[in-house]
């Protein structure tokens, strides 16, 4: 899978004064079932977002600080940092009408998290300031007057909200503008469907083991269970609500997996074939992997540059009865990895900026920057020539990112293909490339299949 690292950590989100949080909670605290710790919770997560922090990393970290937290506790804190911050350019805009200066990190956090609650339950609006203040109050007490006063004055002016986000694109996309500029330019048709696609939960598709179970008996299988699923095109059944994974029957047996309905796209255009050599450049955490090997009897080999990630496909795999040669290596460096044996199919699922999946990563779209945009591009190309080494003539590559900008989709391939004579372009459902763009049924991905003609 791509890897697509959250920016240095110096990057800031702008309009919190930065001042140290406490290295240990205060004395006073709160029930673990109750509204203001999960608020209080959310509050840190977006605080380090807005200090540089990844947030998928920063949830996992207050886990295993918190192993005593019930699956309630888990999803409420997980599920208003989330939200607050696909919803961040809106709040944001909010927030600054009702400050007269730059709060705290925490504070401010903990007032984003708040707004976007009121705005999620009006109807709990009293118990959701009275909770808000009780979250302050257990971390920065001498604040509880500055958050009550500026949340109550939020629920005064609330009919003018919708006129301040209105005002401001950025605010109405809930995007920043130099995404907005670049997802536009590419796709003039339906940009505006698109970003607010990236706004909304993400969709849950499980993908079936089919050396384990037929996709009829899958389904009948959820349904035994009371879960409704929808069978799409690329057989990925569609949950209608997302639940835990532990839930999912079959799952911890290696029947299903999560994955979704986009990514399972590339193991059927790669399409191997029994008894090939077949190369997943960046694989971690290994749900490409597995589903090449679920459908072909193939000799896979597995790359991914971090071990700890690496960790993840052999745990993947043995879940599901799988095997494959996996090694830590940089995919560009072939003396380090390749034998000189060459690859029948190779998917080069690169790293890239995941605008294509910023519901599921919604940090992405406040820490990414326009240039980082171009670095992603420049490595992806360096991948692409060091691959296409390893390609035996008349072999495919099936190039994927999780991306929505042209730089690293279209235009990625057309320099390639100006650069390699060699490379033909297959078509793919009569199109040239195919560009998936976040929607209902799936995230946002991009795949390009090339063919090495000698």
């Amino acid at each position: 899978m791509n890897r697509s690292p959250a920016p240095p950590p110096h990057r800031t989100v702008s309009g919190a004064a930065r001042r140290p949080r406490p290295s240990r909670s205060p004395a006073v605290d709160l029930p673990p079932d109750s509204l203001g710790y999960a608020l209080r919770q959310a509050a840190r997560l977006v605080a380090g977002v807005l200090e540089g922090a990844n947030l998928t990393d920063a949830f996992e970290h207050a886990l295993k600080q918190h192993p005593e937290w019930s699956e309630a506790t888990r999803g409420a804190v997980r599920d208003l940092a989330w939200t607050t911050l696909r919803d961040y350019g809106r709040g944001d805009v909010v927030l600054q009408r009702l400050l007269h200066a730059p709060p705290p990190v925490f504070v401010r956090a903990l007032l984003l998290v708040s707004l976007y609650r009121l705005t999620q339950r009006p109807e709990q609006a009293h118990t959701t300031v009275d909770q808000a203040v009780q979250a302050v109050t257990a971390e920065m007490p001498g604040l509880k007057g500055m958050v009550n006063a500026v949340l109550r004055n939020a629920l005064r002016k609330s009919s003018e909200w919708p006129g301040w986000i209105a005002a401001d694109e950025a605010a109405r996309h809930a995007h920043p503008p130099w995404w907005i500029e670049r997802v536009r330019r590419a796709h003039p048709g339906n940009w505006a469907a698109a970003l607010e696609a990236g706004n909304q939960r993400p969709p849950m598709a499980l993908r079936v083991n089919r050396r384990r179970i037929g996709v009829d008996d899958a389904m009948a299988m959820l349904q035994a269970a009371d879960m409704r699923a929808r069978l799409l095109a690329n057989d990925a059944l569609l949950l209608e609500r997302p639940v835990a994974v532990h839930r999912v029957p079959g799952y911890g047996d290696g029947l299903v997996s999560v994955q979704d309905a986009g990514a399972q796209w590339a193991a059927h255009l790669l399409d191997p074939r029994d008894g090939e050599r077949v190369l997943d450049a960046c694989a971690a955490p290994g749900g490409k992997s597995a589903h090449l090997l679920e459908r072909a009897d193939i000799e896979l080999l597995a790359l991914e540059l971090d071990a700890q990630r690496a960790e993840r496909i052999h745990r993947n795999l043995a879940r599901l009865g799988l095997a494959a040669q996996v090694r830590v290596a940089d995919c560009r460096e072939l003396a380090a990895w390749w034998d000189g044996r060459p690859f029948d199919r190779i998917l080069a699922d690169v790293p890239c900026s995941a605008s294509g999946v910023a519901r599921r990563h919604p940090d992405i779209k406040w820490l990414r920057r326009d240039e980082d945009i171009r670095r992603f591009a420049a490595q992806q190309a360096q991948i692409l020539e060091a691959l296409w080494r390893t390609l035996a003539p008349g072999g495919t590559m099936l190039y994927v990112t999780c991306s929505v900008f042209d730089e690293e989709n279209r235009m990625q391939i057309e320099r390639f293909r100006a650069r390699h004579g060699d490379a033909e372009q297959l078509p793919i459902d009569n199109r040239p490339d195919c560009q998936l763009l976040p929607n209902a049924e799936h995230d946002g991905f991009y795949f390009a299949l090339l063919r090495k003609s000698r």
